[in-house]
């Protein structure tokens, strides 16, 4: 097996007591996957020996006391603490969430420090996760504040992009945090992103409205009639293809999404909403945006059935796959635009 240009892929475990492990184990357990990339897992050869007993899986895994230890025809496991920990399956706990940080910070330090290549994170509990070191809505703005870049969320199948304008926030803020300059930088992300990571030369975007029918010309909103089409109007300018405001309920009902390379939503819920319902547990979060290539599964920590070994590790490894890929599209692109014409 050639393992000289193999990417290195770092897997934060996510919460200790959820179905990351499992998913994580069941997506390595055909040895196959080796030829795609050289995973390496944070977290402690205790912890995955605990799961793999409780599961009764026999994924192979290779511990590791230094990043540098790497085997590129092994998965890796980089024990990234000591600790006695308390595992409590399926319940939502301080430790559950602690060790989860923990994963998380030594896999995001080595990304920054490029001994991984991608990171592909396992869920979280948004809420047992919060600390003094942790206190953000989730994983998409933690990275931000870690890494270099402005960034956007955004869920994704083969057919559908879905960008949000607004993320993790209340719904009675929405209208107030969106600004034509927000719109622009999302859209500019997006674009570049669609570009790429996506090797698409000539994005089309579509952006939806906020209000109910776009508002019904200030029936239901002045929102979309005073900031959207006139910021939209202004990016034509530019000559990016963007188009819109669509009423989101017509825009998914009637499969128009099918025309565009990307869709920015306006808030959490409208985007991910029909995202979810059409993505049947395939789907992929991607943060765009940024200097590393992130990704991870579309769904939660499932506490409900951790440990029953009936989790579906299908969105986990679309994940993976669509990191290989944005990174290859990523290094393929740098490649394309840099200027090689020497200056005498």
């Amino acid at each position: 097996m050639d393992t000289t240009n193999k990417i290195i892929v770092g897997i934060s475990v996510g919460d200790i007591n959820g179905i990351g492990i499992e998913i994580i184990l069941k997506t390595f357990e055909d040895k196959r996957m080796l030829e795609f990339c050289t995973p390496v897992l944070f977290a402690s050869t205790r912890l995955i020996s605990y799961h793999k007993k409780n599961l009764k899986l026999n994924t192979n895994i290779y511990g590791i006391n230094s990043i540098d230890k790497i085997s590129h025809d092994k998965i890796n496991l980089m024990n990234s603490w000591t600790d006695e920990v308390k595992i409590e399956i399926g319940k939502t706990t301080e430790t559950g969430g602690k060790f989860a940080y923990k994963s998380l910070e030594s896999a995001t330090n080595a990304l920054k420090s490029n001994h991984i290549d991608v990171l592909l994170t396992a869920p979280i509990s948004k809420e047992n996760i919060q600390s003094e070191d942790f206190n953000f809505p989730g994983h998409t703005e933690y990275l931000e504040e870690n890494l270099e870049g402005k960034s956007l969320m955004v869920l994704m199948t083969d057919e559908l992009r879905i960008g949000l304008i607004t993320g993790h926030i209340p719904i009675s803020e929405v209208a107030a945090t969106i600004t034509p300059e927000l719109i622009k930088e999302k859209v500019e992300i997006m674009h570049t992103s669609l570009k790429q990571d996506f090797s698409i030369n000539k994005p089309k975007i579509a952006i939806l409205g906020l209000n109910p029918h776009c508002g019904d010309n200030g029936i239901i909103g002045k929102e979309d009639d005073e900031i959207t089409r006139p910021v939209i109007a202004e990016i034509k300018e530019s000559g990016k293809l963007v188009f819109g405001p669509y009423a989101a309920d017509g825009f998914f009902g009637s499969e128009t999404y099918k025309q565009f390379d990307g869709v920015l939503a306006m808030y959490h819920d409208q985007g991910l909403a029909p995202f979810k319902a059409l993505s049947f547990g395939n789907g992929v979060n991607f943060t765009a945006g940024l200097n590393k290539v992130r990704t991870s599964p579309d769904h939660g920590t499932g506490f409900d059935i951790a440990g029953k070994n009936i989790a579906n590790s299908s969105s986990f490894k679309e994940a993976l796959f669509t990191s290989l890929q944005i990174f290859k599209n990523r290094k393929q692109h740098a490649e394309l635009t840099k200027n090689t014409l020497k200056v005498k």
